[in-house]
Formats: structure tokens, C-alpha cells, sequence
């Protein structure tokens, strides 16, 4: 009985830390969409909290409007699919031979590949590189320095490592070769890993600007990102404030601010659901060794 009693406390107050750990997340998102939905008035006033007052939805309609934006939506798009596939597969490359511990210099690659995520050359070394391979201005210059996460490639090297050895073999026993049994057995097994990877790579893809702020000229090449960072920055506010004079009455640069995240943010926000199902275990049976 006590100790029944004591597990209703503990999951009574986990539910409870929980759930006020949800809405502190969930707050600043929540006034985000607010401000973004509602009139000057309220939000010059600072009437606006976690609900839209005077609902107006003018400041979505200027976003979509925006030839730019759209474009930059749709180059982020492929920006981020091209470097999530890209980036799985040289992960995959790597990760499977470096999980057989019949390698020879396994571990002295995994040090070297462990060692980078503590030091790194820098960002002028590194745009030196980029600048020296004709990179610049380019999209490769946002997928190529990037294509392999250290940390990720631990954790896929960890699973293949918890995949029974037997399995294996047997395939060798049926002839199959590595590449066949990498295709045919371990990615199989290795989908739940593979697909939380996969998500990790893009939401790092879609979140980042700051390599295209060194390294990308051309317009046509911003990525959603830094159009917000520009907007937030209010180098395109006039741009999107010209309107007239019954609209510049209900849209105000905060309201448009606002909007403009809310545009930025949801897109990635709609994979989630379709890969949550193998979020946790892929987590979990990449980072726990059996």
C-alpha cells in the first residue's frame, strides 16, 4: 500500500513538473502568434498576451505576399532536404564500417572523429577552405561543411554495435555482401535511428544562417532563416510596410515580425508528428549500449 501511495506522488508531481515545464515552453510561442494576429492598437499598448486581440490577420497576408519570402521558402526547402540526405548518407558510410571491429584503425579514426567535437580550426579557417574550393556563393557552401555530425555518427556507430552479430553472418553465410547486408538488413533494422538522425540534420539545416551570412551573396540563395534575421533586424521592414494608408493602420512592424516567425517556424514543425513515433526509441537504442 505505501508503496503504491508513494508511486501515485511521484507520477502526481511528475505529471505536474511536466506539464508546467510544457507551458513555460509554450508561453513565448503562444504570445508569438498573438501578437502576430492581432491589431496595432493592442499591440502598440501592450495589451496582447497569450491571446490575439481585435483578431486580424493582416500581417500574414503581407508575408504570404511577399515574392521573397516565398522564394526563400522554397530554396530552404531544398536546401534542407538536399543536406539531410546528403548528410544521412555520408553518415551511414561512415558509421557501418567504423562499428566492425575487425577494422583495422577503428579506433584511431574514432578518436580523430571524437577529437573535432571539441576543437575546430575556426571560422576563418574554414572560410579560407570554402573560398579556396570556389564555393562561395553557392549552395554547396551550405550543404558541404556541414554533411557529418560527429555526435550523430556516435550514436548510429552505437546502434549498429547493439545489432546481433549473428545476423550478420548468417548473410555472409548466404553470400550476401557488405553492401547488400548493409541495404538489406541493417538499414531495415536501423530505421527508427536513421529517421530521428534524419530530423536532427534537418532541423540544424532549417535553423541555421549564420554560414550563409559569410559565405552566400546572391539573394536568390537566402535561406527562410536569414530572411527573418534581415526582418528582425529591420532591414526589410520598409519593404513590407508599404501598403496603404487603411493597412499601415492595422499592421505594425512587430505584428509582421511576429508573423514572419510564426511563417518560418511551422514548416518544420508540421514533420514532426509524422516522425515522432520513432523519435524516442531511436534515441534511446542509438545512445544506450547493450
Amino acid at each position: 500500500m505505501r508503496e503504491q501511495t508513494a508511486n501515485r506522488v511521484f507520477d502526481t508531481a511528475n505529471f505536474i513538473v511536466l506539464l508546467v515545464s510544457t507551458l513555460i515552453c509554450l508561453a513565448p510561442f503562444l504570445h508569438i502568434i498573438a501578437i502576430s494576429m492581432s491589431s496595432a492598437g493592442p499591440i502598440l499598448s501592450g495589451k496582447v498576451n497569450l491571446l490575439p486581440v481585435e483578431f486580424n490577420i493582416e500581417a500574414y497576408a503581407k508575408v504570404f505576399s511577399d515574392a521573397s519570402m516565398i522564394r526563400s521558402l522554397g530554396f530552404t526547402v531544398l536546401l534542407t532536404g538536399l543536406t539531410t540526405v546528403l548528410c544521412m548518407l555520408m553518415t551511414i558510410a561512415i558509421g557501418y564500417p567504423m562499428s566492425k571491429k575487425k577494422l583495422r584503425g577503428r579506433k584511431a579514426v574514432m578518436f580523430v572523429i571524437v577529437v573535432t567535437m571539441f576543437f575546430s580550426g575556426g571560422i576563418i579557417p574554414e572560410y579560407i577552405l570554402v573560398r579556396s574550393l570556389h564555393l562561395l556563393d553557392s549552395i554547396w557552401a551550405l550543404v558541404l561543411p556541414g554533411l557529418i555530425n560527429p555526435f550523430y555518427l556516435i550514436i548510429l556507430v552505437s546502434f549498429f554495435n547493439n545489432i546481433p552479430e549473428s545476423l550478420e553472418e548468417s548473410a555472409e553465410i548466404d553470400g550476401s555482401s557488405h553492401f547488400r547486408t548493409l541495404l538489406g538488413i541493417m538499414l531495415p533494422l536501423s530505421l527508427p535511428v536513421i529517421t530521428t538522425l534524419s530530423l536532427f540534420y534537418a532541423v540544424g539545416r532549417w535553423n541555421g544562417f549564420t554560414d550563409t551570412l559569410m559565405y552566400i551573396n546572391s539573394p536568390e540563395l537566402y535561406p527562410l532563416q536569414l530572411k527573418l534575421y534581415q526582418l528582425i533586424q529591420n532591414n526589410m521592414i520598409s519593404d513590407l510596410l508599404q501598403m496603404e494608408g487603411s493597412q499601415m493602420a492595422t499592421v505594425v512592424p512587430e505584428s509582421l515580425k511576429a508573423a514572419s516567425v510564426i511563417f518560418a517556424t511551422v514548416p518544420i514543425l508540421l514533420v514532426y508528428p509524422w516522425l515522432q513515433r520513432y523519435f524516442v526509441s531511436g534515441v534511446m537504442l542509438g545512445a544506450v549500449k547493450g
